[in-house]
């Protein structure tokens, strides 16, 4: 694995998307090793390419353009397979979002149309690549919302509320502390506090935390 330029597959179905990530991701220092357009050539490209770090993924693919990417993901999972998958996707779905997110770390979900800048689809593969896990903002904004079935998010202080956001895009106490100019104190109370609220008991583990949060704002 080299931080520096991560080897990544890209599994997208349309030409031009796949075309304009190889770009970006070649300018951003990576190096794409095989650019496929279905799930078959995905399969073949991971089974006689070796050390990949990172896998670029659309939901809808052929056949039938449904899940076969989200079906990819949870596959590759069920093998045991840590591999970083970004889930690059036109749908704006918290529950799409959900199920990426809870088959475990190295995951993330980014929206295509909210793409602008190239350094961002960057950092994202080299966050999933290292177990991290990655949220687009617009999608973590439809969790966080109140709803019938999540009261406790109406009990949240404005603080608290933002600190969840920063929690479910994959950030640690000490990232969350830096962004707040705030001690890594303050922010494990404040975290603390938020878990009572939702009635969510407090993982040490960064990744495990956020899909905690994730899987209790299913409803959103």
């Amino acid at each position: 694995m080299s931080i520096d330029a991560p080897r990544v597959i890209i599994a997208d179905d349309s030409i031009l998307i796949r075309e304009g990530i190889r770009q970006v991701l070649r300018e951003g220092g990576c190096e794409v090793v095989a650019v496929v357009g279905n799930i078959t050539e995905l399969e073949d490209a991971l089974a006689r390419t070796a050390q990949i770090d990172a896998l670029v993924l659309d939901i809808r693919m052929p056949p039938t353009h449904t899940d076969e990417g989200m079906v990819m993901l949870e596959k590759l999972r069920a093998s045991g397979s840590q591999l970083g998958v970004l889930i690059l996707s036109m749908y704006s779905s918290p529950s799409l979002a959900i199920r990426a997110m809870t088959t475990g770390a190295g995951t993330g979900y980014l929206l295509k149309d909210r793409v602008t800048d190239g350094n961002s689809v960057v950092t994202a593969i080299k966050t999933v690549m290292t177990g991290g896990n990655v949220v687009d903002q617009e999608v973590v904004a439809q969790l966080i919302s109140p709803t019938p079935l999540n009261p406790g998010i109406d009990d949240l202080t404005s603080r608290e509320r933002l600190i969840l956001q920063l929690m479910a895009e994959g950030q640690s106490n000490l990232a969350i502390a830096t962004t707040l100019t705030i001690s890594t104190k303050t922010v494990e109370s404040h975290v603390g506090k938020i878990m009572d609220k939702l009635g969510i008991e407090i993982s040490s583990v960064g990744h495990r935390r956020v899909l905690a949060v994730l899987s209790h704002l299913r409803s959103a």
